[in-house]
């Protein structure tokens, strides 16, 4: 009789375990964000930029660009120039490029970071290639743009800024384009 409650204690605590594992999988997400604000990782950009573009033309700020690509993505991904000097406040544009060099049609998604995180509250972009998926027929070359602001607010000790972009490929992830028969 002592060993049964004993079996039954345990299922109990194990089903509780089980529960909270499950809770605390859900408060993941929320807790992930509130964190990244929080702390200022995870390099997320600020949202559009609300304030009037005034240009602080007695200021320059290194702006540098790295493309990597995920570990199973295969396409060519670079950035046209290494890095630009950039007055807050100017609105500034770099090409990337991508080719896939595969022989069949691929989709990527580009996800940004911003380094040092205490900067990406002040680096708005206004146009990027990462807001949208894109997708490249074999052999194809594209040119994507990124134009960006430096906000004026940005604090004086921050003199150099790394825009990162990492591509994934998604093309299993997409659903397969249904044929229209004729």
């Amino acid at each position: 009789m002592s060993e049964s409650i004993g079996t039954r204690r345990l299922v109990i605590r194990l089903l509780l375990v089980v529960a909270a594992m499950f809770a605390f999988g859900f408060a993941l997400v929320p807790i992930y964000d509130v964190m990244c604000q929080a702390f200022g990782i995870n390099g997320k950009t600020a949202g559009a930029y609300e304030g009037a573009q005034q240009i602080d033309e007695g200021r320059q700020v290194r702006v540098q660009f790295l493309a990597t690509n995920a570990a199973d993505m295969v396409w060519e991904f670079r950035s046209r120039a290494d890095e630009v000097l950039v007055n807050p406040g100017a609105s500034t544009e770099m090409l990337f490029v991508a080719h896939n060099p595969t022989d069949k049609p691929m989709t990527a998604q580009a996800i940004p970071s911003v380094a040092p995180s205490k900067a990406a509250a002040y680096f708005h972009k206004t146009e990027c290639f990462c807001f949208t998926q894109q997708v490249l027929q074999p052999g194809e070359r594209i040119e994507m743009p990124v134009r960006f602001i430096v906000d004026r607010d940005l604090p004086d000790d921050v003199k150099h800024l790394t825009l990162a972009y990492t591509l994934f490929d998604i093309t299993a992830r997409k659903p397969p384009v249904a044929q229209v028969s004729q």
